[in-house]
């Protein structure tokens, strides 16, 4: 029986290994031809048969490209006659889920069989446990959305270009009020808030959003609200626009930036003009 629980473990630490290499033929070594597995990802009857379970996996390898672990931490096998099991726990994350939360863990069990005298992997069940949302961590990471927000306004009055740019994603897409239809990349939105601090050099310009409202869920927050612009002109007298703006940011590398803008006024549906005089 020894011998059996060496075999099954060396089975499963081989096979953890190829996944992580991105070895798809040594992941499907040693399974069953009528293997099932119920994965994290749908299909909810789980996938079925050895082809379809192959299929799962270079979706999965290409994460790991990014820098994924999937490493065991803790194996345990029982093994009768003919039947065995094993459950085990593993390192599964991207180093930056990992970092947010160190003891996510992947829980695995396994199912074995004995045929031809050696020992198949007939069912794999992978899962995370569900967590109920935290709620001081949603809070913590609206506050700093909403605090980047407040630096923008702040560096608008100060005429501060560069410090518009902070937070921006160097690969964001926006849709700004004039055309194009889509800008791409930092240096395109640069431009635009160049233009914008460049027409108000008498008097500045200021900007805030007076109702805005922020969702965060995990790594990806969505912010939105009216744009309220301000203008100061000579001799005192001011410019007020009202517009609707909507900003999808995202954690990367603990730092929330900014991968999407939306920005428009509403528009005259009879002489399709743009209605840029109306407020709340």
């Amino acid at each position: 029986m020894t011998d059996d629980y060496e075999r099954i473990r060396d089975l499963i630490e081989r096979w953890a290994e190829a996944v992580h290499r991105g070895d798809i033929d040594g992941v499907v070594a040693g399974h069953a031809d009528d293997i099932v597995m119920f994965d994290v990802p749908p299909p909810y009857e789980g996938v079925r048969g050895l082809d379809a379970y192959r299929e799962t996996w270079p979706p999965f390898f290409a994460w790991q490209v990014r820098g994924a672990c999937f490493e065991i931490e803790s194996l345990d096998v029982t093994a009768g006659e003919d039947v065995a099991f094993a459950h085990a726990l593993l390192r599964c994350g991207s180093p930056e889920e990992l970092a947010a939360n160190p003891r996510m863990r992947l829980r695995l069990t396994l199912g074995l069989r004995r045929q031809d005298d050696r020992w198949v992997i007939a069912h794999e069940h992978h899962s995370f446990p569900y967590v109920e949302p935290d709620a001081d961590s949603g809070t913590a990471a609206e506050k700093e959305v909403r605090e980047l927000h407040r630096r923008w306004f702040a560096r608008t009055a100060a005429g501060d270009l560069e410090g518009l740019m902070t937070g921006v994603a160097d690969d964001v897409v926006s849709y700004e009020h004039d055309g194009p239809l889509r800008l791409r990349g930092v240096e395109a939105v640069r431009e635009v808030c160049a233009r914008g601090l460049d027409a108000a050099t008498e008097g500045g310009v200021s900007w805030d959003v007076p109702d805005l409202k922020i969702l965060v869920r995990q790594d990806l927050a969505v912010a939105w609200g009216l744009n309220n612009i301000r203008v100061e002109q000579a001799g005192g007298e001011s410019a007020e626009t009202w517009s609707r703006g909507t900003r999808v940011f995202e954690r990367r590398d603990g730092v929330w930036v900014m991968i999407h803008q939306h920005l428009s006024f509403p528009y005259d549906p009879v002489t399709g003009e743009a209605r840029t005089g109306l407020s709340p």
